[in-house]
């Protein structure tokens, strides 16, 4: 699937290389890493386990620095900022889901996805009212006021997609999703990304085993051994 050259450039990464320590010896995690993601588009990220997905998101998420390279998010320069900096973007530019969706099960579906906002300073009412409405975009607005524990697995996905895209990222960082859904439920969050990606012109890097959705995705990039691999 493909889509228009001209959409923004949401980030650009040049030549991420990182290592780290693990028992006695040294791991090259990765190895000279580039990649660009624009506005709307949804990048697969495939490949065998330990061939330096997880570490790449990790990176992009700037929750560790790369021992050289450099990460550029809507044009600033980010791979080596400061830590009051790299939480700031976290906060506001970047939007995190995972293969579990780590949902607080006493708090109602609208306070979990409002978690951000209040974490940023809004008042409980602009953060529930702002929850509220992406869980509407989401097919969950019924379920607003429900428990956590309450929903199904597929529902619960959901409401972690919409934590992660309440706060407007330009940046959508996704590992294993749908990792822990039946095909069916797997199938429906990954449309979800998709159109709200194309919607609100979202950049969605999407590390998945699942070949099937990597298929539907405008762009695959094939990694092994910490580097992505020529078409």
């Amino acid at each position: 699937m493909e889509t228009s050259g001209s959409a923004q450039e949401l980030l650009r990464v040049n030549k991420l290389e990182h290592s780290f320590i693990e028992g006695e010896g040294k791991v090259h995690a990765l190895r000279g890493v580039s990649l660009e993601a624009r506005a709307g588009e949804v990048t697969a990220i495939v490949g065998p386990s330990g061939c330096g997905k997880s570490t790449l998101l990790y990176l992009l998420g700037l929750l560790d620095r790369p021992d050289q390279g450099e990460i550029r998010l809507e044009e600033e320069s980010v791979a080596q900022a400061s830590d009051e900096i790299r939480t700031s973007l976290r906060n506001r530019k970047i939007g995190f889901v995972f293969q579990f969706h780590f949902l607080i099960k006493e708090l109602t579906v609208c306070e979990n996805v409002a978690l951000p906002l209040r974490k940023a300073g809004l008042s409980e009412k602009d953060a529930s009212d702002r929850a509220a409405e992406v869980l509407r975009k989401l097919g969950l607005g019924d379920k607003c006021e429900r428990f956590a524990n309450r929903l199904s697995g597929g529902e619960q996905q959901r409401v972690a997609i919409a934590r992660a895209l309440v706060h407007s990222p330009a940046l959508l960082l996704a590992d294993e999703p749908t990792g822990n859904l039946d095909s069916s439920n797997s199938e429906k969050v990954f449309e979800l990304l998709l159109q709200f990606a194309r919607k609100e012109r979202i950049a969605v890097i999407l590390v998945t085993h699942n070949s099937e959705l990597a298929e539907n995705c405008d762009r695959i990039l094939r990694m092994r051994d910490g580097r992505f691999l020529s078409d």
